[in-house]
């Protein structure tokens, strides 16, 4: 089977490139590098492009004969979509739309989406279900709960299956340590603790200590990169035994908080972790946690890495060897 993997040099695409190399499929990499790197595509076909090229999408899909496309190429900063919701619309939307031309115009009918916990918006019950409501409060969200109502319509007029697969917190790194979180800037907690740890920030800042949680902090759901690539590898096959499509809520089904998360990095690394603590940011909720029960009943998912500490040992590895604190 042939897979195309949009955005296969970025954090979650590379991990994704490194699993189906290694369980023998043929890969094609499209990325634009704009928030990916080369070094990060350990196997495969690499091509150098734009969702945006209308023209390599055309050359990319009628030289190869795919099986099946993984999506990958976001924009992922929700602050950042406030400030510049045009440059969301269009790469998270519009390109997405070109991408789903081409797979159309080519045949191509199984197609995997990153999306995002973000489509959901404040919580109205925790943990949440692929049933809680709709209500995304901020553009990125709002844009990957387009593309998800997107490909319904696709569905039903072009016959294009697709799993859209709804992260909350993506964590962690290769467990090999090949491959770790490289974002540029970083806003993620785990990676911006750890280069606390390592000196490279001054400190990490504690956004809000008067939350309704037991320890005041925010509590939130972190799932390890790898357990996400094996959902997407399980994602595909249901697509290719003629499943449904469908969507799933991704999560370990445990909370933990941003003091947990400080305090057991602190134990990982040995090391002490200066804390700076801040007013709350708006649009932050309490707790974000997923019931990802149908992905572990209707695709037979199970998590590997839910203990927070293999987590975060996977990403110190990560960023004390491989990581720009190892260059």
């Amino acid at each position: 089977m042939h897979v195309l993997v949009v955005g296969g040099a970025g954090y979650i695409g590379s991990h994704m490139v490194k699993r189906l190399c290694q369980r023998g499929f043929e890969v094609t990499v499209l990325d634009n590098l704009s928030a990916g790197y080369r070094d990060a595509v350990t196997g495969g076909r690499f091509v150098l492009g734009d969702l945006g090229e209308l023209e390599v999408l055309e050359d990319l899909f009628t030289t190869c004969r795919f099986d099946g496309v993984m999506h990958f190429a976001s924009h992922i900063q929700v602050g950042e979509s406030v400030r510049e919701p045009a440059k969301y619309y269009r790469n998270n939307v519009f390109k997405t739309q070109h991408l789903l031309d081409a797979m159309v115009a080519h045949r191509v009918r199984c197609f995997i989406f990153s999306s995002t916990a973000a489509i959901f918006g404040e919580p109205v019950h925790v943990p949440m279900d692929e049933a809680h409501p709709k209500n995304p409060i901020n553009p990125y969200g709002r844009g990957k709960w387009m593309v998800e109502q997107m490909l319904q319509d696709y569905e039903v007029a072009y016959d294009l299956k697709a799993v859209c697969l709804r992260y909350f917190n993506a964590a962690g790194a290769d467990p090999e340590g090949e491959l770790g979180e490289r974002h540029q800037p970083e806003t993620h907690l785990i990676p911006l603790v750890l280069r606390a740890a390592t000196g490279r920030l001054p400190q990490v800042t504690v956004f809000g200590t008067d939350y309704d949680t037991p320890d005041g902090t925010c509590i939130r759901d972190y799932i390890h990169v790898s357990d996400l690539c094996e959902a997407h590898l399980l994602a595909l096959q249901h697509l290719w035994d003629g499943g449904d499509s469908a969507a799933y809520n991704l999560g370990n089904g445990n909370g933990f908080s941003v003091r947990e998360v400080i305090e057991t990095a602190h134990t990982i690394t040995g090391r002490d972790i200066p804390v700076r603590y801040g007013e709350r940011r708006a649009g932050d909720p309490a707790r974000l946690v997923a019931d990802s029960r149908r992905a572990r009943a209707e695709l037979g998912w199970e998590p590997r890495y839910t203990d927070l500490a293999t987590i975060i040992a996977h990403a110190w590895r990560w960023e004390t060897g491989h990581g720009e604190g190892g260059r």
